[in-house]
């Protein structure tokens, strides 16, 4: 049984009301594929002008520290905001926001870019996206209610792999065919086609998440007030701080972020450097774990309650095919063992978002996906860091291996803070 409350209960139905029946989740989803397909476009620009500029990896690095650090930084700041705003109100601005600082990068993207001003209008956008992520996150309640967030909160991490599994080829095609500037206006366009999704989303149909907060924007709604509302928030707020399941989960994320999800790194050092294989075979192997991960969260949002004793068979299936692709002897059979990766990986990433949202009270939802916003993204530049020693000083193989031994010490983690309390 899980060791604390699971607010996703399923309803009449039995849970089987599919998260797409809802027309605002419909443009939800349709809009994080565009957004999260419009950004390889973007990246592959940078990091190619980048690299073509000063053939430096230090340099490539900058951009990803100036993309992925606000989100570390704002990632409180913006779980809080989200805990009294509207989450469509801040993904409204934060879209229209998004196309203007990448419109302008492409005053940026020249033959001889500034470094300096690149990482900062970066740093900007990723500011932006701070925000941005923990809102897409938060609404996800909003959008089917308790007895859908399960399935929608792992179907919503599909979209991330959908957009792998077209983005970087896309991409690669533009930047041949027409270059880095129409790749940025790409992206930001994209940016515009998001911002008319969550327009179409309507704030009459969308579920409460607390019948303790402030008059929220959009929603005409007021709430009771009052210091019986304020001791009883101020309550539930320190039980939110001092839960077990929470605390449980935001570690977990963290380890698994810091030193097993930097698979941009690993995958493309491993086949090139352990297995010289040429691009090809990275755009292949990297194409193979997203096809899998579309299929590993599909696999999440079949079970219609989830808690965090279902991380146990997460970190388990995770850690098991890191362990395959780390042994894997060559190319070919790496290139085999890809889609296992990758269902293991977005089966992962379903369960552990459906169990953050489903682990804590509707009003802490924009608070709790702001502390895994960070710990999932805030922990990129140190995972790069720390993985890319890893394979200078050994190889891309090793660096497998150490993802998989972290997976497991994340295993040992939840078996042990989630056992049954014995009476």
């Amino acid at each position: 049984m899980p060791t604390g409350p699971v607010w996703t209960a399923v309803g009449d139905d039995g849970g089987r009301r599919g998260p797409f029946r809802s027309p605002n989740f419909s443009w939800y989803f349709a809009g994080q594929v565009v957004s999260n397909t419009g950004v390889w476009f973007q990246n592959l620009a940078l990091q190619l002008v980048v690299l073509g500029a000063t053939g430096s990896a230090q340099a490539l690095s900058g951009i990803t520290i100036a993309q992925f650090l606000p989100i570390f930084l704002l990632g409180i700041p913006a779980g809080r905001l989200l805990d009294r705003v509207a989450p469509r109100t801040v993904l409204l601005v934060t879209s229209l926001a998004s196309a203007v600082v990448t419109a302008s990068l492409v005053f940026v993207v020249t033959r001889d870019p500034d470094l300096w001003l690149l990482y900062a209008m970066v740093g900007v956008l990723g500011s932006v996206q701070a925000f941005e992520r923990v809102a897409a996150q938060t609404i996800i309640f909003e959008l089917v209610g308790p007895d859908g967030l399960s399935r929608a909160a792992s179907i919503s991490t599909i979209s991330l792999a959908a957009a792998r599994s077209v983005g970087p080829a896309l991409a690669g095609l533009a930047f041949q065919g027409l270059g880095p500037s129409a790749c940025i206006l790409i992206n930001a366009a994209a940016y515009l086609l998001v911002f008319a999704s969550r327009l179409r989303i309507r704030p009459a149909e969308l579920h409460r998440r607390s019948s303790l907060d402030r008059q929220r924007e959009g929603d005409g709604i007021k709430t009771p007030g009052g210091p019986g509302a304020k001791a009883l928030d101020g309550s539930a707020s320190g039980a939110f701080r001092r839960s077990r399941d929470v605390n449980t989960l935001l570690i977990v994320n963290a380890v698994i972020a810091l030193l097993a999800m930097n698979f941009g790194l690993v995958l493309t050092s491993t086949v090139n450097l352990s297995y010289g294989g040429d691009a090809g075979a990275v755009g292949a192997v990297h194409t193979l774990n997203a096809v899998g991960a579309i299929l590993g969260g599909i696999l999440a949002a079949r079970r219609p309650r989830v808690s965090v004793r279902s991380m146990i068979a997460a970190t388990s299936v995770f850690g098991a095919a890191l362990a395959l692709n780390a042994a894997a002897p060559t190319l070919l059979l790496f290139l085999a063992a890809a889609p296992v990766l990758g269902i293991a990986v977005g089966y992962y990433q379903g369960i552990v978002n459906a169990a953050a949202q489903g682990s804590v009270r509707p009003q802490f939802i924009g608070r709790m996906m702001s502390l895994m916003t960070m710990g999932s993204y805030g922990m990129v530049p140190f995972g790069a860091l720390l993985m890319g020693w890893v394979i200078d000083a050994s190889s891309g193989r090793v660096a497998l291996a150490v993802s998989a031994v972290s997976a497991f010490a994340c295993l040992v983690v939840v078996l042990v803070r989630t056992r049954p309390v014995s009476r």
